[in-house]
């Protein structure tokens, strides 16, 4: 039975709340810059001043060392996953909004001038703690489009399409409105690479241009 029509509107804004603070637990998580703490940390100096200038696995990757760029990857990812279960103890909309905000953070953090990294980590954390199928959905797909055209950036973009489509086909509607959002995001801060593919000019997986 739905409750009164009042309760609702008691209950909406301490919802509201909720979902204000996780939004901003989210965004301090995911605003930490992984790739350049352990860059500057091991004395490889500011991966922002190499290649593509992203902080990124991948720009960590032009620094020589495949275990770093690993390690960055991993944390990335998990932030996205602490974001949604540390505010997932406050309600599944705030663990929706964690993840938001981890993704916002790590695509604009404050500290670094709001210039962060492209997502693909994170939005794979993100979709980790609040529906693993979806994040290995996102991987396998990732891996047979990475396999096909060895393009990296399309792998991700392409996998982030079919993580919304996924949840569509299973009426997961919360989740559906969320990760389409991170989807168009993604899409944005891709924008330099799908010019490129669209010419022809991007780099392919084990390249020496590639920039992500």
């Amino acid at each position: 039975m739905m409750p009164p029509t009042e309760d609702w509107s008691a209950l909406f804004p301490s919802v509201l709340g909720l979902c204000v603070a996780s939004l901003a637990i989210g965004y301090l998580l995911g605003s930490i810059p992984f790739g350049l703490i352990l860059t500057k940390l091991t004395g490889r100096g500011d991966v922002r001043n190499i290649g593509s200038g992203n902080i990124g696995a991948t720009n960590v990757l032009r620094t020589g060392s495949k275990g770093l760029a690993a390690l960055t990857l991993a944390l990335d990812m998990l932030k996205g996953t602490a974001a949604v279960l540390i505010c997932g103890q406050l309600g599944p909309y705030a663990a929706l909004a964690g993840g938001l905000g981890a993704f916002l953070g790590h695509l604009f953090p404050a500290w670094l001038g709001f210039r962060g990294g492209k997502g693909v980590a994170t939005y794979i954390g993100v979709a980790l703690g609040l529906y693993w199928p979806a994040a290995l959905g996102f991987c396998a797909v990732w891996l047979l489009v990475a396999m096909a055209t060895r393009y990296s950036s399309l792998a991700a973009l392409t996998a982030s399409a079919a993580t919304v489509l996924g949840l569509a086909v299973l009426g997961a509607w919360p989740l559906v409105a969320l990760f389409g959002l991170l989807t168009v995001l993604l899409y944005v801060r891709h924008g330099e690479n799908i010019d490129r593919l669209r010419r022809g000019e991007e780099s392919r997986i084990g390249g020496n241009k590639q920039k992500a």
